[in-house]
């Protein structure tokens, strides 16, 4: 069992399931509505934990009745909050996801009214103990700092970065990781195809293993000794729900290298791991796919 520290942020998620995604300017019944926690960093950590390790979050809470949500939600999963920025004022940051049971795609408007977790708050975390930081590639001169401190502090911890979609200076912190993590998206306003993406990052982070994820297309990789791997999607039989798949995605890979797992594993555990949580609604794991040699 590893100790992971993973930083980033928590939301409060409302989630309408329709039939099929409405027209605008449109009114429909849902089917279904539950709220819940979500963010990108929580969700990773709440896999995590179901895969077997410890896990601590850091970021930003709010102080407010919507907190009760977030909190409950880590601790069913054993997940310390215990380095968590508590805020008296503000609002949890909301996403108000329309599911469509057709697809299993989701739509999400998202609504923030807290400050970004910061370097200051970061440097109280004693990162003797941890086996691997996990950074959301977000509000990125401060997690540049956060990033630092781990390189100068702990040179031998392992750090992953998710690069989800374009912000400004994120290619600053691609030196500083072991691990990047591509979302599809970034890799589309980049105007490159994933294997050319990963090419071209080489150059910013010769030192990581550079994976992107593909949805229903797969994932590809590129080794630190510049190996290219790919694997195939893993689609479900049905397609219910693909919220938090990416994050699924995301705790695959770093399961699978916390286990000396070489990159090409990785990723086909990691493509498993998500297809199996595209078939069931939330990340509570029904199954988890054979790793190799299991």
């Amino acid at each position: 069992m590893a100790q992971i520290l993973a930083v980033g942020i928590a939301t409060l998620d409302i989630i309408n399931e329709v039939a099929v995604y409405p027209l605008e300017d449109s009114e429909i019944r849902a089917q279904g509505q539950r709220v819940q926690r979500g963010g990108n960093a929580t969700n990773t950590l709440v896999v995590l934990s179901q895969l077997g390790h410890s896990c601590t979050w850091g970021g930003v809470l709010a102080d407010a009745p919507d907190a009760a949500v977030v909190l409950d939600d880590l601790a069913r999963y054993r997940i310390s909050h215990a380095y968590c920025q508590r805020i008296s004022h503000g609002r949890l940051p909301t996403s108000c996801i329309t599911l469509s049971r057709a697809s299993g795609s989701r739509t999400i408007v998202h609504f923030r009214d807290l400050p970004e977790y910061d370097a200051d708050h970061f440097s109280h975390i004693p990162l003797q103990g941890f086996d691997w930081v996990h950074f959301e590639g977000r509000n990125i001169a401060q997690t540049r700092r956060m990033m630092q401190r781990v390189r100068q502090q702990a040179p031998g911890l392992p750090v992953s970065l998710e690069v989800e979609k374009p912000r400004e200076h994120i290619e600053t912190l691609f030196p500083l990781a072991d691990v990047v993590l591509f979302a599809a998206p970034y890799a589309a306003s980049r105007n490159l195809a994933p294997a050319e993406l990963l090419a071209t990052c080489r150059e910013l982070a010769p030192q990581a293993d550079l994976v992107c994820s593909l949805g229903d297309r797969g994932a590809v990789g590129l080794s630190r000794a510049a190996v290219a791997v790919t694997a195939d999607a893993c689609p479900p039989r049905q397609v219910v729900d693909t919220l938090g798949a990416g994050d699924t995605f995301n705790a695959g890979v770093i399961d699978s290298l916390l286990r000396e797992q070489d990159l090409g594993e990785a990723l086909r555990f990691a493509c498993a791991l998500a297809g199996g949580k595209c078939g069931q609604a939330g990340l509570h794991l029904e199954a988890v796919p054979p790793r190799a040699g299991s």
